[in-house]
């Protein structure tokens, strides 16, 4: 792994992978000026409002923590637009970045792109196959997640697609931007469990679709790292930062099981 903080060392690290535990605002204004070929971001949803939802049959609370609490809606915005806008320093002029999340954040998410300089390329819908019951039933099942991904919308961005491969994966044919496929499966949490953590085939469709090996790839809320654990099947470098050392611990035995 080459040099890409100032200051900052690494919690963990090996040939291709390092794991940071830090706050996120303060580890990216660290990072050195356009070093990283694409972000993955699967930032606080801010859904810990004390209700319920459906956990392997059995009704379980949907807070997560207090990393994702927010006490009104300007400072989740405000929360959004500094992150997005620490990203944007370390983005090479032709990388990427992806946004994961749902309506309780996502639409902020879309907004702070725009004013923080990005292009979005695409509105990606994740069908989930399984998703767990609405308890309540007062609405529909939540069954989707949105992935933006965008770049920086200057006249020199050309961000990286590998179209021929994506069209090759689904048989022959161009590449929707719906996708479906199921949640995390219990063998990919045999070290332990984060809450919202994504599986890997989606990691390994979006790294394969903007990147190639070698390139360096930053998750600055990694939790679990499950991209970095997609990057290292991928043969892409990988760099994640975390504040919870519960979560980096468990990154760090997942990424020595790859």
């Amino acid at each position: 792994m080459g040099k890409y903080f100032k200051n900052l060392k690494p919690y963990y690290v090996d040939s291709s992978s390092a794991v940071y535990l830090s706050d996120t605002f303060d580890a990216l204004a660290d990072m050195y000026a356009e070093s990283i070929d694409m972000v993955f971001a699967d930032p606080p949803y801010f859904l810990s409002n004390g209700g319920i939802s459906c956990s392997g049959g059995k009704a379980v609370s949907v807070n997560k923590g207090e990393w994702d609490k927010v006490d009104c809606l300007e400072e989740k915005h405000a929360f959004n637009r500094r992150w997005i806008r620490l990203c944007r320093h370390v983005l090479k002029s032709n990388g990427s970045i992806w946004i994961s999340g749902t309506l309780h954040n996502i639409y902020s998410v879309g907004m702070a792109l725009e004013q923080e300089g990005y292009k979005i390329i695409n509105n990606i819908t994740w069908q989930k196959t399984n998703p767990p019951p609405n308890l309540a039933c007062r609405c529909f099942t939540h069954s989707t997640e949105t992935i933006l991904w965008a770049r920086k919308d200057d006249k020199k961005s050309r961000h990286y697609f590998n179209y021929e491969l994506m069209k090759e994966i689904n048989g022959g044919r161009q590449m929707q931007d719906v996708w479906s496929g199921a949640l995390t499966a219990p063998s990919e949490k045999k070290h332990g469990r984060h809450p919202t953590q994504k599986p890997i085939y989606l990691l390994e469709r979006i790294l394969l679709a903007s990147t190639r090996e070698s390139d360096v790839v930053l998750d600055p809320f990694c939790g679990s790292s499950t991209t970095g654990v997609a990057c290292k099947r991928l043969k892409r470098n990988y760099i994640g930062i975390d504040n919870n050392e519960g979560y980096i611990k468990l990154s760090i035995e997942r990424l020595k099981d790859v």
